[in-house]
């Protein structure tokens, strides 16, 4: 066997903590021989379902049953089932959605902790942060992680146009930004409303076309005005999603709708572009052509080399990944190939300052803690500031050490890590598993701090408090 040279463990360290989600005990030494062919290795096939994903509801179930719970509320049921049904709207939606998000979000948890693919697992939660929703809106709380299972996890590995669909179609998303219900000022149901002159529609809304063109496919600097926003918003009036009451009572609960009731009619501007299908291919021409933009390109780019790079990526690596996009058809795992093939996502020192996620994910892996300490794990992640699919904002969680390396917040970190030391005690070998996760990002000075340590608790500490492993 080939004797493990210091840049053999260097890379290793970069391909298992920047590309993936931590190293795991001997995960460091499978990668060595080839950093590179362990990463790509990973992207072929599909992604991988979450474990135990059978038992968790579909977006469909979840809304049909909300939509149940809400109905018996207005009927005022007495009797059998439907009396429980009243008795559990009467707690709120909440007390329905609660239980489902904890179990999407465990689920998720151990996939990030358990997964021999961790390079996959870091690009689901890349695009589900890219294409956000936030369960701080209580209609996203219990289908967040149907969205990301749904929409995100089988397309990470496909085609940017068939992920954008995907996203943009899925309840999670019509609901988050409030699609659901935007009407054209000249659709049927608007000149309806005029006419009976009492009744009111519900008005064009522009957040999602706003958030397409600004977040999800051009980028703020893309070249779209105002106007453009405003007509791509008429353009995907009517997408949005079966059930509901009166109006909205068409098609399955929970299911994607196109409803031609609320769509403007007549041809639509975009980017200089005339756009006059009719109904539903209207939006979907336009973005299908945002899929393809070279502005597209760029930003997505842009924010892949930030996260896998730099905070500041080079010039180079930005221009490289485009090109990558354009030249196949936005195909993702040829961009992934790409980036794994920039000398700048080999550079050192180590970049990237670990989020609160990726910081309890690697400290999981690293320790080898069970499955049964997620609930830990899960904790930390709030009160160090990242609950899950909570970012605040379609934005998205902040990728730049600025957001996430002020004092308090490493203190938090530090207090996470002592709890952590003591719980394990003597139980786990720091000094042994340092160099085993972190290779030859290992310096000196850490390796030292932990074999003087005066108990196996400190010395866990002082692992995961080293400089070299809050950063990727």
């Amino acid at each position: 066997m080939r004797c493990m040279s210091m840049a053999d463990t260097v890379a290793a360290a970069i391909a298992t903590n920047r590309f993936g989600l931590g190293a795991r005990p001997g995960e460091l030494a499978r990668a060595a021989p080839e950093p590179r062919g362990w990463l790509r290795a990973q992207l072929g096939g599909d992604a991988p379902a979450l474990a135990g994903a059978s038992a968790l509801e579909s977006s469909s179930a979840i809304l049909s049953q909300a939509a149940k719970l809400r109905e018996a509320k207005r009927q005022g049921a007495k009797s059998g089932a439907e009396q429980g049904a009243a008795s559990r709207i009467a707690q709120g939606l909440g007390a329905y959605y609660r239980p489902l998000y904890v179990a999407e979000v465990r689920a998720r948890f151990t996939a990030a902790v358990a997964s021999d693919r961790p390079f996959v697992e870091r690009l689901v939660h890349f695009w589900a942060n890219h294409f956000a929703v936030s369960v701080d809106k209580l209609a996203v709380l219990g289908v967040a992680g149907a969205y990301e299972r749904e929409a995100i996890r089988p397309h990470v590995l496909g085609r940017i146009e068939d992920l954008l669909f995907a996203v943009e179609r899925h309840p999670a998303m019509l609901l988050y930004l409030d699609n659901i219900q935007s009407a054209g000022p000249g659709s049927p149901l608007a000149r309806r409303a005029s006419a009976a002159r009492r009744r009111r529609d519900p008005g064009l809304n522009e957040n999602l076309a706003r958030e397409i063109l600004e977040l999800h496919t051009l980028g703020v600097n893309g070249g779209y005005t105002q106007a453009d926003v405003t007509g791509f918003a008429r353009m995907i009036t009517g997408w949005s999603i079966g059930g509901g009451q009166g109006r909205l009572a068409a098609g399955d609960p929970g299911h994607f709708r196109f409803r031609a009731e609320l769509h403007e009619p007549g041809a639509q501007q975009l980017l200089g572009k005339r756009y006059a299908q009719a109904g539903y291919e209207q939006g979907a021409a336009a973005l299908r052509d945002l899929a393809r933009h070279p502005a597209t390109a760029d930003h997505l780019a842009g924010k892949l080399a930030r996260h896998f790079i730099a905070d500041d990526p080079p010039a180079e690596a930005i221009a490289r990944l485009a090109t990558a996009f354009r030249q196949h058809d936005g195909d993702l795992v040829s961009v992934y190939r790409a980036l794994i093939d920039s000398p700048e996502a080999w550079a050192t020192p180590l970049a990237k300052y670990k989020t609160p996620a990726d910081y309890i994910h690697s400290a999981f892996r690293g320790l080898d803690l069970p499955p049964g300490d997620q609930r830990a794990g899960l904790i930390a992640q709030e009160l160090l500031g990242q609950r899950t699919w909570s970012p605040g904002s379609p934005a998205g969680w902040p990728d730049r050490a600025a957001d996430w390396d002020g004092a308090s917040a490493l203190l938090k970190r530090i207090e996470w890590a002592e709890v952590v030391g003591t719980r394990l005690g003597d139980r786990r070998d720091a000094q042994r598993i340092a160099p085993e996760i972190l290779g030859g990002v290992l310096t000196t000075d850490s390796s030292r701090a932990i074999a003087r340590a005066a108990s196996g608790a400190q010395a866990i500490t002082l692992l995961l408090a080293a400089p070299e492993f809050m950063r990727r």
